[in-house]
């Protein structure tokens, strides 16, 4: 998702360098895919962070 909403960030922008027509409005509601790839990617790292933790203290109490 992140890649798809990078790419139409940069195909959003890209009129203001060339001087060209701005794109269509749905143009920039791709680009808020980019927003929803981070967040997403947030979401993961978290979840295997607490996935980690709660591996890490059975192995600790079970070595006990």
């Amino acid at each position: 998702m992140f890649f798809i909403g990078a790419v139409a960030t940069m195909v959003t922008v890209a009129p203001l360098f060339f001087g060209t027509s701005p794109f269509p409005t749905y143009m920039f509601g791709l680009s808020m895919l980019m927003a929803v790839g981070f967040v997403l990617a947030g979401a993961g790292v978290l979840r295997s962070v607490a996935a980690g933790r709660r591996q890490a203290r059975a192995a600790s109490g079970a070595s006990r």
